[in-house]
């Protein structure tokens, strides 16, 4: 295990949960609001997080390119989950993402990573390329303010799926989304 990579990581991710957090204090983000009607502080909080992936975007490459996929035998159980996290939201580099979901494949086929990691990473993959998901992962706000599941790829088989990569069903899944 390499600690001082893995102290990186999460060093990192917490910058990432912190900006997240932030955006909590600012619930209209989250119904789509244009961005020309965006408050000075929800820009503020907006472009923090933005700037956080951004970083985090570049440092990983460096990281994934310099090591491989972070798996547990390099940077620990907590470190993947981190390198996990930070790669999840690399929104804005669909490329990088889907080249990270087929290190972290091969990752979980070696034992070395998380199966649930690599059903989110798909599926998080799958939606930004306008395709349904395999394992429901994704949620989207409804027109009722309710939390729904992006579209999904044989929606019937999708627990079985879940069950798979140790993952809950989707309804227990979908109960801890907050009612808005």
């Amino acid at each position: 295990m390499t600690p001082t990579l893995r102290d990186e990581l999460l060093r990192m991710a917490s910058a990432d949960q912190d900006a997240r957090r932030q955006l909590d204090e600012h619930p209209r983000l989250l119904d789509g609001v244009p961005e020309m009607e965006l408050t000075a502080s929800e820009r503020q909080s907006l472009d923090r997080l933005q700037a956080v992936d951004a970083e985090n975007t570049t440092r990983m490459k460096t990281i994934v390119a310099s090591h491989g996929w972070p798996g547990h035998s390099l940077v620990g159980a907590d470190g993947a989950q981190a390198a996990w996290l930070l790669v999840q939201h690399a929104d804005r580099d669909l490329p990088f993402q889907r080249a990270c979901l087929e290190l972290l494949s091969e990752s979980v086929q070696a034992g070395d990573a998380d199966a649930a990691h690599e059903a989110y990473l798909t599926d998080r993959v799958l939606v930004a390329e306008g395709k349904p998901q395999l394992y429901g992962t994704q949620f989207r706000l409804a027109a009722d303010g309710s939390w729904e599941p992006r579209p999904l790829d044989s929606p019937e088989q999708v627990d079985v799926r879940r069950r798979r990569v140790g993952l809950e069903s989707l309804d227990e899944y979908r109960r801890r989304f907050p009612v808005r």
